[in-house]
Formats: structure tokens, sequence, C-alpha cells
């Protein structure tokens, strides 16, 4: 995903065997990324690039006008199932095949308009209808659209535009009467029902959590930091010979502060798993749903309602607004390359669209410089002092009193020692060129060598696009004359993406259709790259929570810091998720460094024992086992022991028949999947450690269950076992531990259990407040669910025990 598809690196890599030893020697030992890049690139050949083309032609980002009749006939399949989620996708890969000003685009944008409806998605529905206008809905189906389009209006309370738009169906149906007016009488009830709603939650009072939720929404970057964009004047930019360059607390600062909120500068989809190639297939359109399908390729904002791209099927937006910009500043010349950039990899893209996104004077200049100091090695390092003095487009002629005589800047800071989001920032940001295998580096270099040899076609193409197309203004700046100081620049960037990318994520709720509990994970949504972010160093017990609302990044912080204490963030690799020894093993391979934080100091002083999250238990008196190839109870009293290699089958065996509970619950069968979790539960019991990751997914698999059939005391007993081995791995006040507690509200919630999910809505507020802030949908939900137990109306059951 990150790096190019397997079948090309593969081939690369034969390519690069087959080198003559004087050829690897000489890119091996080169000392500027100029060098790297023009030794590399012109090993390029002809019947390379052919086969590259090869691989990029199973990528179908073209549009195909016979798609969209399937697509429609694929979401009415959907749609008479009452999937509607999946049918408004299969809608919008219509859309995006369709030509517009025809009636595929307006059918398409009209069946998701449907779709949107029974969602309860109003806005987007009114939306598709007017866009299903726009594109030449047929007349004689115009009423039906009418009709939807009045629900919608009344759903969302905007009365006058609704009795505007019956009186229009009126006199169209008066002008042409037709059996709608059968709809008509049904819509005048509905509208007469749906005002006596609205009126009804018009006279509700509207509830807000109280002074610790306030306190956390007050919480702003407050006075702008002088010295960093986009950070809490908390905190400040240091630089030292070991650290380099990290951030410092400036004052004592709280748990849940708001230290750093910053957009990405530049951001790219993660396409997921893309399709196969359809030679021995029935059908050649894909109907799997993809990150791809569901969210904005510009700003990563989630929609079922994505508005295409003119040019290509792939690239879908939440706007026309966002298309428009998206054209404009980088998509008008990845646009016919986007077979290309998902053959190539994320990381390649995220270098071309950084350069895209760059004035090209800046990147033409700085990339001069570079190549012009060829024979120091300091040339392919952003630490060169002669770099930074390269940019200063953002505070030129402001005067320069706030630099010290005789200090050199901070790189990435401009001549007034700022440290801003640009690309200035990004250019300073470490490549560790010397630190990549030769290997590496001649698969990026060629990549990007065949990337640069595109890029003209790109530009011709993204002219005729705007003249065949005068709603998408062809502004994106022309190719700098040398497209080899273009090609050096994303070589760089690509090189720095190892260390430098962020993994931008999104919570991923997920649960059977039936059961309210829901398992939140994870998922990672994009990549992106954003230059204040990255100054924070790494810890395995990091003081620092991030956060993500589409492409803005939010760093928090996680417990108390105190002033002068460094401000520390994980790359990955946490004290909670596994070993210190792997820890460090993934830190060096990907980061280049030997982790020594505190949590790796502590480990390493610890007898070599398993963490209770996967340890085993003595049989006989359920004591930790300890030892190598061979465990023994640590109880000195007994005699108990047995072969790793035993006790590991019968784990293995035991997380099988987990899964077939987990899929017999997802089946629609929790009876069954309650009688096999107890089982399971028994047998884990007699070898595992209390807090055991698979007990906790017992326990979650039988709350899960018991919440199907509606019983919620028995769901809420099992959510809280499960809490207590979430504690043991993760912490009281960590985020997982947030998670989990929601749950348990939700789950207290439909018990009717007022006190004891006011309590649990109050723990979980306190955490996921800390960790994600009041805007995050967790939070949100928390506050709903308190606001409807706060009401005199609602009616409490007994207490949960």
């Amino acid at each position: 995903m990150d790096l190019p598809v397997d079948e090309w690196k593969s081939y690369l890599l034969d390519k690069w065997a087959l080198l003559p030893k004087s050829v690897q020697v000489t890119i091996s030992t080169a000392e500027t990324l100029s060098d790297i890049f023009l030794h590399s690139s012109s090993l390029l050949q002809p019947e390379d690039e052919v086969f590259l083309k090869q691989l990029s032609s199973s990528h179908l980002v073209d549009k195909d006008y016979d798609a969209p009749l399937f697509y429609r006939e694929e979401g009415n399949k959907k749609f008479q199932e009452k999937e509607y989620t999946g049918a408004a996708v299969l809608y919008s890969k219509g859309v995006s095949h369709s030509r517009p000003n025809t009636e595929d685009m307006s059918l398409c944008y009209a069946n998701r308009s449907a779709a949107l409806f029974h969602l309860g998605q109003y806005e987007a529905c009114l939306k598709d209808i007017v866009r299903a206008d726009m594109h030449g809905y047929p007349e004689r189906l115009r009423p039906k659209m009418m009709v939807r389009k009045t629900e919608c209006l009344v759903n969302l309370g905007r009365l006058q535009e609704a009795r505007q738009t019956i009186s229009d169906l009126e006199s169209s149906l008066a002008a042409k009467p037709t059996p709608v007016l059968s709809s008509y009488q049904i819509l005048q009830r509905n509208v007469q029902r749906l005002k006596m709603k609205i009126q009804e939650k018009e006279a509700l009072p509207e509830s807000f959590p109280a002074a610790l939720t306030n306190a956390f929404e007050a919480m702003a970057l407050g006075e702008e930091n002088k010295q960093i964009s986009g950070a809490s004047h908390s905190v400040s930019l240091c630089t030292d010979s070991l650290k380099g360059r990290h951030l410092v607390a400036t004052k004592d600062i709280l748990p849940g502060e708001l230290l750093v909120k910053e957009d990405a500068f530049v951001s790219v989809l993660n396409p997921g798993e893309m399709p196969p190639s359809y030679h021995c297939l029935e059908n050649k359109w894909d109907t799997r749903v993809t990150s791809g399908d569901l969210y904005c390729h510009r700003c990563l904002k989630h929609t079922l309602a994505t508005v295409p791209c003119g040019g290509c099927s792939y690239a879908k937006y939440c706007s026309q607004e966002c298309m428009q910009q998206a054209w404009e500043h980088y998509h008008s010349m990845e646009c016919s390359l986007g077979s290309l950039l998902l053959t190539l990899g994320v990381f390649c893209h995220v270098a071309l669209r950084m350069t895209l996104l760059a004035r090209f004077e800046d990147v033409d200049r700085v990339v001069k410089i570079l190549c012009d100091k060829a024979g120091s090695k300091d040339t392919c390092l952003p630490e060169s002092k002669n770099l930074v003095k390269t940019f200063d487009y953002t505070n030129q002629g402001e005067s320069k009193e706030n630099s010290k005589v005789g200090e050199p800047p901070i790189p990435g800071c401009n001549v007034n020692g700022k440290y801003e989001s640009n690309y200035n920032a990004v250019f300073s940001l470490l490549s560790h060129t010397e630190k990549h295998s030769p290997e590496h580096k001649f698969i990026c270099a060629i990549s990007v060598s065949a990337l640069c040899r595109q890029l003209k076609a790109a530009s011709l193409q993204a002219q005729t696009m705007g003249l065949k197309f005068p709603e998408l203004k062809a502004v994106t700046p022309g190719l700098c004359a040398d497209l080899t100081i273009w090609g050096v620049a994303m070589l760089r960037h690509m090189l720095q993406l190892q260390c430098n990318a962020q993994a931008i994520t999104s919570i991923c709720h997920t649960g059977s259709n039936e059961s309210i509990v829901a398992n939140s994970r994870q998922v990672r949504l994009a990549t992106g790259v954003f230059p204040v972010v990255s100054l924070l160093n790494h810890s395995c017990s990091p003081n620092t929570s991030v956060s993500f609302t589409s492409t803005v990044a939010t760093i928090r912080a996680a417990q108390r810091i105190a002033k002068g204490q460094e401000i520390l963030h994980c790359y990955g690799p946490h004290e909670s998720r596994m070993g210190v020894t792997e820890r460090r093993q993934r830190l060096s391979s990907q980061y280049f460094f030997d982790c020594s934080c505190p949590a790796c100091h502590a480990e390493t002083l610890k007898a070599a024992a398993a963490p209770k999250w996967e340890a085993f238990c003595c049989n006989t008196c359920r004591v930790l086992m300890q030892g190598n190839d061979v465990l023994s109870c640590s109880n000195e009293s007994c005699t108990e022991s047995v072969s790793r290699g035993c006790l590991v089958s019968r784990l293995q065996g035991l997380q099988q028949q987990v899964h077939v509970a987990q899929k017999l619950l997802t089946n629609g069968k929790p009876e069954q999947a309650i009688q096999q979790l107890l089982r399971c539960r028994e047998a884990a019991e007699s070898f595992l450690s209390a807090e055991h990751t698979v007990l906790g997914e017992i326990e979650d698999g039988l709350a899960q269950a018991y919440a199907t059939l509606g019983d919620w005391l028995k769901s809420a007993a099992h959510v809280q076992k499960s809490l207590q081995v979430v504690e043991a791995r993760h912490g009281p006040s960590s985020i997982e531990i947030g998670h989990e507690l929601f749950k348990l509200a939700q789950v207290l919630f439909n018990g009717l259990a007022v006190p004891e999910a006011l309590s649990a809505i109050w723990k979980a507020e306190k955490i996921l407040l800390v960790h994600c802030g009041p805007e995050s949908d967790e939070v949100q939900e928390l506050r709903e669910m308190r606001s409807c137990l706060l009401n005199p109306s609602f009616i409490p059951a007994g207490p949960v025990v």
C-alpha cells in the first residue's frame, strides 16, 4: 500500500540483482540525492515502462460508459433488500462512470437520493435531488422525486419550503393529471404528522452536560504560539545533538489540554484492497466497498453522497467545492495518472502531491542548491545550514530581530525563527538517505523516474480537460523546465515518508446489526504529512494522545506534563501492545533508532516474563507460570510444570472455538453463540491468566450476545468483566478503557438503569474528552444519552446488579 505493488518491487529487485557490481556500488555510495536519482533513472528502459503499464492496467480508473446501468441494477437489488448503505455506494459507482447531463447520471443520483432518505440523511438526499434535476431527470418521474423532497424538508423542519414544494407538485399534477395524486394524499397526512412531531421536539429544552464537559469545550489553543504555527503557547521548540528537534512544556500541563492542532500539509486517501484483474471473471466492474467509496479524496470527510471527478472514475469528493479545489491544487495533474499512482503506492502519490502543492519555483530553487553542492554529504540532509535559508516565501521582508546572532536557525524555521506548517518545514524533515538500503533507494528512484516521464503527458491532458469541462479550471502551475529537479524533490519526499508519514486514523464501530454493543477499533484511513506533529519524539509510553477530524490532527496531553518535560508521541509500538524486544526491532527497522524510553528501560530490567494479557496460569493453583520452553508454577509449593508448546497449541485451539462463536453471533444465532462462549470461558480459565486478551474477547462476545437478546443485565455484567481485562492491559486512563466504558454506557442506557448508566457515561466522557475532545462522535452520543436520562419524562428501571 505505502510502497509499490509487490510485482513491481520484485521486478526492480531482480533488475538490481542483474546490474553490474560497479553500477550497484555507484548507486550505493552516491552522496547526493541528485546522483542517486540520475544514476538510477538512466537505467529505466522502455521494456520496464511497458511492464509497469501492464501492471497499472489492472486498476480500472477511467470512465466506462457501459457501467452505470450495471451499478444501478446492482444498487436496486440492495435497495430491495433494504441494504441502503450498500445501495448508495453502488449508485455512487454508477455516477462516477456516467456522462454529465445524461439520463444515466440523473437516475443514479435520484436512486441514491432514495437510499439516503431511508438512511435519514435528508440534507444529502436534497442535494442529490438537485443534482438529478441538473443532469436531466425525466419529466415522467419528477412527481415521485418532489414527494421525496417534500418529506425531507418536513423532516428537517423547513416547513415553508415544504409547503412551496407541495404547491409546485399540485400545480404540476393539475396541469397533467397522473396516478401520483394518491401519493399526494398520503403526503398531506404525513406532513401534518411530521409538523406535530417537529413542534414536540422544539418544545423540549436543549440539555447540555455540566461543568466537566464545558471546561473541555472551552479548551483551545488560546494565544497563538509565536514560534510554532498551530501549537499551544504551552509548548516550545528545542533542538540538541541527541534528540534533534523536539517539543518541551513551557508550563505545567493538565490532562486533556490541547497542545497542537494542525491540518495536514498533504494527505492521500489509502485505497484499501483494490480489485484484481478481471480477465477470468464474469463482470469487469467491481462491487466491493473500499475507503475510496466512503470518504472524500480531498478532505477525508465520510460521505455516501460523493461527487465524482469529471475525468476519472476513481477520485470522489464530498462536494463540488472539494472537487474543484482538488482539481486546481493537484488533481488536474493526477487525474490521468490514477492507475499508475495506485501501482506505485501511496508514498509515491504523497511525494507527487507534495511537489504539486508547493510553488514549483521553490522546488526548483531548493533542489538546484542541493545539486550545486554535490560532493558534500550535507546535501542530502535537512540539517544543512544552507537549506534553511533557501525558503522564506511566507515572511519575506519581515524584520530579523528575533534571530539570535551567531546561533544557527532550527531547520524548518524561517528567518524570523518561526516553524510553520509549509513546504519549508516539509523539506526539512529527515530523509535518512544514508540509512536506507541501496535496494530501497533504487526502487524509489526508478519509480519516481517512471512517474516523471508521464508528467508532461499528464500536463497536456489537464489542459485538454480544462477546455472540455469549463468548470474545471486548469490553474495548476506548469512543470518546471527540468523534470530532474522535480524528480529529486519527489525522491527526497519518498525517503522522508518512512519516518515522517502519519497514519490518519478513524474510529470504526463494528458489531452485529441487532446488537447495540459497538466494538470500536482504529482503522487507517489515509497517509498524511504534519510538519508540526513530526517534531514530537517517540515514547513507548507517551504523554500525549492524537486524534483526527478529517485532515486535522489534534494532540492532547494524556496525562499531567510538568514544566520542562518533553512532549512525547507514540509512533506505533506501544508498551501495552507488544513486548520490548518487538518494539525495539520495529522502531529500529523503520525509524533507524534504538528506543531507550523509560518504558523500554524498565522492561529490560525485569525478569523475562510474558505480560499478563499473554500469560498462562497454573491449572492447579491459578498462579502465573514462568519459564521458557518448559513453564513452571511460580508458587514455590506447587510442582506443576508443562511445555510451552502444549499451552500454545491449546490456546490456538481455543481461539478457533472463539472464532466459531463470533461467527454464530454474526449469523444471528446468539443462543448458540452463548453456549459456545461459555464452554470457551471454562476452558480458558483452566490455563490462561485472568487478564488474558482471549478471556476479554470471550466476555465481550457474551456481552454482544446477551445484548442481542435484550438481556441488558447479563450484557452489562460481561462488559464489566471485559473492562477488567482492558484495564489490566491498557491502564485505567487509556483510550481503550474509554471505548469499553462507552460500550457499558450503551448497555446500561438500553437497560434503563439510570444511576448506573449516568455513572458509566461520566467515566467514559471524562476519559474520551482527554483523548478525543468534545467533537468526537462517542462524546456526542454520551451527551445525548445523558440528556435523555435526565429528562423528567424518562422512565427508569431497577438497578443493574
